[in-house]
């Protein structure tokens, strides 16, 4: 099975188009007001307008107020939603979009147990768990985790970039990796980087 790619952070259109460009198959675009990434609806309707068919736009999310995220979608094409907090399966579900549910992952997560509770998501995203930090935290975990024996699709992220990601799928063998920090350059995206990573996963697709 193909490894899927998504750019998480995409805070302008040009790097959309780069990365649409370099041929990845989803973009994140981030809702969260604390992190250095975050978009205003107006900057997100301008990312949209750029992004050709095919390519999935993702809204991600930290323990949101219901309303925000419904104002977002009232404004903003977004195909997936992206929950990075601790919100509950049943407000995950609510909006009517499919949802991807972020998990940090420690040594002692139970993701068999976490499946089946987010039973409705359309995939898991494993990440690193830094305290008090909600993704793009350029930290790593134990790949090996993600090799649980679930049924749902895994997202693999945290700490990736172009240099490890071949050896992340070698151990991991996620549906799809996600990239932040990794593809940034002095906390901005890299187009480089961005076409570096996308090779080297392609490569694990040959």
């Amino acid at each position: 099975m193909r490894t899927r790619i998504k750019i998480c952070g995409i805070t302008c259109p040009e790097i959309a188009c780069y990365a649409v460009d370099a041929g990845v198959d989803a973009i994140g675009l981030m809702f969260y007001p604390n992190s250095s990434r975050y978009l205003t609806i107006d900057q997100a309707v301008e990312i949209n307008r750029k992004v050709l068919p095919f390519v999935a736009q993702v809204g991600v999310f930290v323990n949101p107020e219901k309303q925000v995220v419904d104002s977002i979608l009232s404004a903003v094409h977004l195909d997936y939603l992206q929950f990075h907090g601790e919100e509950s399966p049943d407000y995950c579900a609510s909006f009517g979009k499919p949802y991807i549910k972020a998990i940090r992952v420690t040594a002692s997560t139970d993701l068999l147990a976490l499946e089946k509770q987010y039973q409705d998501a359309a995939g898991l995203l494993l990440d690193s768990h830094i305290s008090d930090r909600y993704g793009g935290t350029g930290k790593s975990f134990e790949w090996c985790q993600a090799q649980y024996g679930g049924q749902k699709p895994i997202i693999l992220a945290g700490g990736l970039n172009a240099d490890n990601v071949q050896v992340a799928i070698a151990v991991a063998a996620p549906y799809g990796v996600d990239v932040s920090s990794g593809v940034e350059t002095e906390a901005m995206k890299d187009p480089t980087k961005i076409i570096k990573f996308c090779q080297n996963v392609n490569r694990c697709n040959q």
